[in-house]
């Protein structure tokens, strides 16, 4: 039995808008942590795709009115499917905004889709990242990742 393991790290990038005029003015901020998608072991020869979750967590102060998250497409030259490499092999997955895995997570383009709230509170927001490796891909055994970048725009 062959059994590879899969592992999408999400790096974090943090966009910054900075604002000139009156220093009593409070500026948007926010921050962003992220929790990798990890896949665990993924077996050549099972017929059902691997599914698993990872967690970006924001905050934003009360001035923050509207502000979206995006993903990049990693390592990849597309969002669907996204690719993890291990040498010169690779293990195509998705990433996705809703659990139904039917809404591929991106920058807005290519029919993709990013997060976005308008007003967001002044807490901690934890947002799911639903991914899913497909089933059927011949790879050798060994670690697969790739390395996706999370923006927040506010």
């Amino acid at each position: 039995m062959t059994w590879t393991r899969a592992l999408c790290g999400i790096a974090v990038v943090i966009g910054v808008l900075s604002a000139s005029g009156a220093s009593a003015q409070v500026l948007p901020s926010c921050t962003i942590s992220v929790t990798s998608v990890n896949f665990g072991n993924y077996n050549v020869f099972n017929g059902t795709a691997v599914d698993s979750t990872g967690t970006i967590t924001y905050r934003c102060n009360a001035t923050a009115v509207n502000i979206t998250i995006t993903l990049s497409k990693g390592q990849s030259s597309t969002y669907n499917p996204r690719t993890m490499t291990k040498g010169g092999e690779t293990l195509d997955y998705s990433l996705y905004t809703n659990a139904g895995r039917t809404s591929i997570w991106g920058d807005g383009t290519s029919g993709t889709s990013v997060y976005s709230r308008v007003n967001p509170p002044n807490n901690d927001v934890n947002v799911t990242i639903y991914g899913r490796v497909p089933a059927a891909q011949d790879v050798s055994a060994g670690s697969y990742s790739d390395t996706v970048s999370a923006t927040i725009n506010f």
